[in-house]
């Protein structure tokens, strides 16, 4: 099985333009592709794994990958999968989460020499003259066909921006400026940028010729893979400072269980007939699937230690109630916690919750909190230095699984 084929069987390939001469390419190690990371935010997210997982893959198989950093489109901004403007970056803020970005990715990648490269549109896109732009690129496109992309028309009832609607155009113009200064041959990027990405290819071969060779590629879930992104109490994010690798082990560890196999297969470098065994599990194998998930793609973003470490304090915590120093802590003055801390301040400040509101759902009508292991019934209920176990600690548990402590200095 090439490559290829594997990627096909691990359910990551949805629409290509040109599937046999892109099978060659990517089995024959003879693929310079490139996949786009707009900095939003100054950490990637789990929206963001499958596409570093993809590009780990395919280098290993001798293919050539580059790390688009958006330091020209995140001026603009993507329409893509969104309901409203997103909120504009400065300059500064942008270039801070580009070298953000360049950290984490070098965790997955292996950049240099001859290997994996990392570049920023921002070197091209900022000094575009915009009437040499508009003929040499603007009459390339047609409005027509650009209204009818998906991610134009979810937009137009409550307003698209002339400034997102040029978005299209810089994504195409990224990939006609890599194929020249780069001999980049292929983009892959998420089923909800098909048309941006049908645009880079349409430009390359209207500009150079339509022997151009440059194909297009999508991954099947990528968009889904940015809602996997998000819990109710907020992003779950690849930074340990903003999400701890505990936090993160849980997450995989609560898919559902009709999701778990599937993101083994997509996710996970474990061998292809290991994981068809799995697919005959079910009932309580289920509960060791997910455990594998969470440990494998632990030890991907944070290392075997950190793995090591949250899957012992989930199974510390899930065998008895116990606490670990692996568990996400909010530690608390003295003073403070003996003034008195009310309930929903504590869940929203743990970050168990994203908002006072959430967080009386989670205990009014039936209580889904429980301090120390007893529930919370009322919504006044007030933490204080007198629900501090022997050892110090007290334990916050929503629902059956996300854990949180509380200590004092």
């Amino acid at each position: 099985m090439g490559i290829y084929e594997e990627l096909v069987a691990r359910g990551l390939i949805a629409q290509v333009t040109n599937e046999e001469e892109i099978r060659t390419m990517i089995n024959e190690g003879k693929a310079t592709f490139y996949i786009g990371f707009d900095p939003t935010a100054d950490s990637l997210h789990v929206g963001h794994f499958m596409a570093l997982c993809l590009m780990k893959r395919l280098q290993m198989a001798g293919n050539r990958p580059i790390a688009l950093l958006g330091g020209g489109t995140g001026m603009i901004g993507d329409p893509s999968g969104r309901t409203d403007m997103r909120q504009m970056m400065t300059v500064e803020t942008i270039n801070h989460n580009i070298e953000c970005f360049k950290k984490q990715m070098s965790r997955f990648i292996e950049f240099g020499e001859g290997k994996a490269m990392m570049v920023n549109n921002a070197d091209w896109l900022m000094n575009l003259n915009y009437v040499e732009l508009l003929r040499e690129v603007g009459a390339c496109f047609s409005v027509n066909n650009m209204l009818r992309a998906e991610c134009y028309k979810q937009r137009m009832e409550k307003g698209l921006s002339f400034l997102e609607f040029n978005y299209m155009i810089m994504q195409s113009y990224d990939f006609y400026m890599l194929y020249q200064k780069y001999g980049c041959n292929m983009q892959f990027g998420g089923d909800d940028q098909w048309s941006n990405m049908l645009g880079g290819t349409e430009l390359i071969r209207r500009k150079l010729g339509k022997d151009a060779h440059a194909m297009t590629i999508t991954l099947l879930l990528n968009s889904e893979g940015k809602k996997m992104g998000k819990t109710q109490s907020g992003a779950v994010w690849l930074d340990p400072d903003k999400t701890s690798p505990y936090e993160f082990y849980q997450y995989w560890r609560n898919v559902a269980d009709a999701d778990v196999l599937k993101c083994i297969r997509m996710l996970t470098f474990l061998p292809l007939e290991e994981i068809d065994e799995m697919d005959k599990w079910e009932g309580s194998q289920l509960n060791k699937a997910k455990e594998i998930l969470a440990y494998e793609l632990t030890k991907l973003v944070h290392g075997e230690e950190e793995a090591k470490k949250a899957d012992g304090a989930a199974k510390a915590l899930f065998a008895g109630g116990g606490k670990s120093d692996d568990v996400p802590t909010t530690v608390y003055s003295r003073e403070e916690l003996e003034a008195g801390k009310d309930i929903l301040t504590v869940l929203v400040e743990t970050k168990l919750v994203s908002s006072k509101n959430e967080a009386r759902r989670q205990i009014v009508p039936v209580s889904c909190v429980s301090v120390n292991g007893e529930k919370v019934t009322e919504i006044s209920h007030i933490l204080t230095t007198a629900d501090l176990d022997e050892d110090g600690v007290i334990l916050i548990k929503k629902g059956k699984k996300a854990f949180h402590q509380i200590k004092v200095k």
